[in-house]
């Protein structure tokens, strides 16, 4: 009889075992060896520290861990801006830049393999008259590129000011960036003027828009104001989520990051189980991760990059800037280790 017993308590505890997420079986601080899904990797398209706007590739099989690739060289002579891919309905990827905030074009480039960009095209923004958004600078920074499945449209973002900045107030400069956008079937024609993105008179710089797997989308933007007493989430990673791409978004929630974060770039872990969103401490001081299961969290700062490796959960090459991650294959990562060997 104690046999049977010990038998049937020995099942549900096997039972109850299996039952429990593996993350949850990892004490706090205990070692954790990321998944690998054996057909996926990732790409990070960036730039760096050394050479700012110039076009660098990491690449990683678990999303935590990063390599220079190409001998810590640049993997194209010609591009310039920060790095923002989308692939198309066609299956090329695009890529899209400037030569700088002052340059009024926006610049695409092309690749059937993420190996040889080509130049692809440029487009002039037509900055006067924006609804909401009056007098507004021939400026044009970091634009981004997504491709919306449902509607066969590129999205294209990018922040103007519509204030000049001065010693007395360097910072007016910046409070008055706002989100524009344009769309686009095919980065050739654009029928409309540029639009502001958001409602709220807020600003912000470096937006990525994500789609949501439980329905919507989502904003991740970098909340532009300077941080104060009356502004505490100033130069923060922040989220707002939304029915439909164009929103209406609401006002974005708490930072998931600390101040002084930019350039925001967001993958899911392999397996799909999270959300990595990777951020930079500018000037190229580090990058930062925060995690969590849903866009909509809970979200947490994830220990890396702090000297002590008995500490970090991700590691990230030193100097990397601005950029954006996408998910590749397996075949592709490999392709591309053996086109731009590690050195």
């Amino acid at each position: 009889m104690r046999t049977i017993w010990k038998r049937a308590v020995a099942m549900a505890l096997a039972a109850l075992a299996a039952a429990v997420p593996a993350t949850a079986q990892v004490a706090p601080g205990g070692p954790v060896t990321p998944y690998v899904d054996p057909a996926k990797a990732y790409l990070f398209a960036h730039m760096t520290k050394e050479r700012y706007g110039v076009l660098y590739y990491s690449v990683s099989l678990d999303g935590f861990h990063w390599t220079r690739l190409n001998g810590g060289k640049p993997v194209s002579a010609d591009y310039h801006g920060h790095a923002s891919i989308a692939q198309g309905p066609d299956g090329r990827y695009y890529l899209v830049g400037n030569n700088s905030d002052e340059d009024p074009l926006i610049r695409f480039w092309v690749s059937d393999d993420l190996v040889r960009w080509a130049p692809f095209g440029t487009y002039r923004p037509d900055l006067k008259d924006i609804p909401g958004h009056p007098h507004a600078m021939q400026r044009i920074g970091a634009p981004k590129l997504y491709f919306d499945t449902p509607s066969r449209q590129f999205l294209l973002t990018w922040h103007t000011p519509n204030e000049d900045g001065n010693r007395e107030d360097p910072e007016r400069y910046w409070a008055s960036q706002r989100t524009l956008y344009v769309q686009s079937p095919d980065l050739k024609t654009f029928g409309a003027k540029p639009r502001r993105l958001f409602s709220w008179d807020m600003a912000t710089i470096d937006t990525i828009v994500q789609p949501d797997p439980r329905g919507g989308y989502c904003a991740v933007i970098k909340d532009e104001r300077y941080p104060s007493y009356e502004w505490t989430t100033g130069k923060t990673i922040r989220i707002s989520c939304a029915a439909q791409l164009l929103g209406p978004y609401p006002l974005p929630g708490a930072p998931l990051s600390p101040n002084f974060r930019e350039a925001p770039t967001l993958v899911r872990s392999p397996g799909d189980k999270d959300w990595l969103l990777y951020y930079e401490q500018y000037a190229g001081t580090s990058y930062g991760l925060s995690m969590a299961p849903t866009l909509q969290g809970p979200w947490y700062q994830v220990s890396g990059n702090s000297g002590v490796p008995e500490w970090n959960r991700y590691e990230m090459p030193g100097g990397t800037r601005h950029g954006s991650m996408l998910p590749i294959s397996r075949r592709q990562y490999d392709a591309l280790r053996a086109a731009f060997p590690e050195g």
